[in-house]
């Protein structure tokens, strides 16, 4: 039986070990059929590479810090050189300094504030452009970027909440700007997950008990391949005329008002 991704190149940024959503992503979208590279930089490189090697096929990983140009400018040569063209990206990466979460938005100064906006917003950007001409040469193209709902203030989130507001109208803007080149450009929301990064963030263990209340699906926060799935989905060819959405893979947790079982206040009387 054919898959979703059959004959797809893709490209997985963000995977650092095999709890990263990334990887969960990378490894439903071999069993889909495509063809997989990874990125990493840095610390991380050796990491990911020994992930990578346990993916159901062991995949290449490319050096590539999205807020360095001259990786980016490398990034496109050495796919045009491996596939002569992209049919599908995945940006599934964001940071922010310690003084940009906690509960006090007041605590940062600009300089964290716009390292976490150029990590986690403007790459995205930066990944586009760097992949528009190889997926012009593919006729078209999908991107997938890993998003949590910004339309809403969380705890302890701060600057990385203002810094996936901006993600998410990047995401409009690229999706007016590329639809002319047949490249969807979309996100994926999903519910808070036991990833290394959703650990440093504080009051991670509080969120995740509220999730589990409120979602009425459910919500495991150690299962990825909820939003695996979706993300490969949105590479694929079945959604051909969706673009600058936002899916949620959450539970329904979005959609909710408040826990099950709550009373209503006065006005639903």
């Amino acid at each position: 039986m054919s898959g979703l991704l059959d004959g797809k190149r893709i490209l997985v940024t963000g995977v650092l070990s095999e709890s990263s959503i990334a990887f969960s992503i990378a490894r439903v979208a071999q069993e889909q059929g495509a063809e997989i590279v990874l990125t990493s930089f840095g610390r991380a490189l050796s990491v990911t590479k020994r992930a990578a090697a346990r993916l159901p096929r062991p995949a290449d990983v490319l050096e590539l810090d999205l807020t360095e140009p001259s990786h980016l400018a490398s990034l496109t040569e050495d796919l045009s050189r491996r596939w002569g063209a992209l049919d599908g990206a995945v940006h599934a990466v964001a940071y922010a300094p310690e003084t940009c979460l906690g509960g006090d938005i007041l605590r940062a100064g600009w300089d964290d504030v716009a390292r976490t906006l150029h990590v986690s917003a403007y790459s995205l950007k930066a990944l586009a452009e760097a992949v528009l001409p190889l997926m012009r040469d593919a006729g078209g193209g999908s991107i997938v970027a890993l998003d949590f709902d910004a339309r809403q203030a969380w705890p302890a989130y701060d600057w990385m909440g203002v810094a996936k507001a901006a993600l998410e109208s990047t995401a409009r803007y690229l999706s007016r700007d590329l639809g002319p080149h047949r490249v969807r450009v979309n996100l994926v929301s999903a519910g808070p997950l036991r990833t290394i990064a959703a650990r440093s963030i504080p009051g991670f263990s509080s969120l995740e008990d509220t999730w589990t209340e409120r979602a009425p699906l459910g919500w495991d926060t150690r299962n990825a391949e909820p939003v695996a799935k979706a993300v490969v989905a949105l590479l694929s060819d079945w959604f051909p005329s969706t673009t600058g959405e936002m899916l949620h893979v959450d539970g329904g947790f979005h959609a909710q008002a408040a826990a099950p079982g709550a009373a209503p206040g006065p006005a639903d009387q």
